[in-house]
């Protein structure tokens, strides 16, 4: 069963290479390609006359006045219908700018890209699940198992997202994170071993370290969906990128997600601390980068509320506390402390 896993989780890096391929080269046809409004134009048919017009008034002066009256009368209604319209865009900009459009993020590659996202995806969450039944735990017990959750939680977070918002044209950047920590998983040593003394919580691991996992995946959305508006701009500069109100829907509704994950996720390792090693908080190196992400987090909410402080400047916050939750993953590797379980 292990072999299995280990198989499993080579096939998915494979297919996580090749979806990283199709979503560049889904994006570079989107940008070479018409805007969604040319295509959408271009698809709606014009108004044609019914067959009847002009024949029910008995001459042709009636038949004509008759057509004005008619055209005149549609007029109204189309203008009626558009102040209706955008009177409800109006009072529901959110929703409405969340609203994907079936032409918004289509080319020739995305359905091929999204179908090796998901396979993937199905194949790391496989291995993983092979993992856990044989360790008898979360399988995250060391970097290796953690880095490949890490990757998983990235690709199920990126594919329940895309399926609400046009995403797939920035898809690339959460993929890229995602081959990344996979090859590096596939560098690390995968052999099942013990676990150190302070570890030995399958409970504890397996809620606390998870919750780290689901939530490090989400704020990569995040960072994906900050990382795009700061390259389209309030203007919307680009049309093959989903637009800003998107970008920044997406961006807040992962860290609505995100973060109380990750707050409930220090609650449970302060727990866990008490336990193993008889104090709440240490400032262990992990600690306080784990506690200095969520305090990035934090003033991102409260900025992105601030007139001052949305749109750009609050980007910026969701690049940079990712960032940070890449120390926070990687930290027991450049600084000595308590949380030595990487395995190396």
């Amino acid at each position: 069963m292990e072999s299995l896993s280990q198989l499993l989780f080579t096939g998915g890096t494979v297919a996580l290479a090749v979806g990283f391929a199709a979503h560049i080269g889904h994006t570079v046809l989107l940008a070479n390609g018409r805007p969604a409004a040319e295509a959408l134009s271009s698809l709606t048919p014009a108004t044609a006359q019914p067959a009847w017009a002009g024949v029910t008034g008995g001459s042709f002066v009636q038949a004509r006045a008759a057509a004005a009256a008619a055209a005149a009368g549609a007029a109204a209604a189309a203008g009626a219908a558009a102040r209706a319209a955008t009177a409800r865009a109006a009072a529901q900009p959110a929703a409405v700018a969340a609203r994907p459009s079936p032409f918004a993020a289509r080319s020739a590659l995305s359905g091929g890209a999204y179908a090796l996202a998901v396979l993937a995806f199905a194949s790391m969450f496989g291995s993983m699940l092979l993992r856990a039944v044989v360790v008898g735990r979360g399988p995250w017990g060391n970097l290796f198992e953690f880095s490949v959750a890490f990757a998983a939680s990235i690709l199920g977070g990126y594919l329940v997202l895309s399926r609400r918002y046009p995403i797939r044209s920035l898809g690339f950047v959460p993929m890229g994170v995602a081959l990344g920590l996979a090859l590096y998983a596939a560098s690390l040593p995968s052999k099942i071993e013990p676990l150190v003394p302070a570890l030995q919580n399958a409970p504890l691991l397996t809620i606390h370290v998870g919750m780290a996992v689901l939530s490090y995946g989400i704020f990569a959305i995040s960072f994906a969906a900050g990382v795009a508006y700061l390259v389209q701009g309030r203007a919307d500069r680009y049309s093959w990128l989903p637009s800003q109100k998107v970008l920044d829907e997406v961006a807040y509704r992962a860290v609505i997600i995100g973060f109380p994950v990750f707050a409930t996720m220090i609650i449970l390792g302060s727990w866990w601390a008490s336990i193993a090693w008889s104090r709440y908080w240490g400032w262990d190196p992990k600690e306080t980068a784990a506690l200095v992400t969520w305090l990035i987090y934090a003033i991102y909410l409260h900025a992105r509320n601030q007139r001052s402080w949305a749109g750009r400047p609050a980007a910026l916050l969701l690049v940079v506390g990712f960032l940070m939750v890449l120390v926070t993953y990687s930290g027991s590797l450049w600084f000595s402390g308590l949380h030595a379980y990487s395995g190396l």
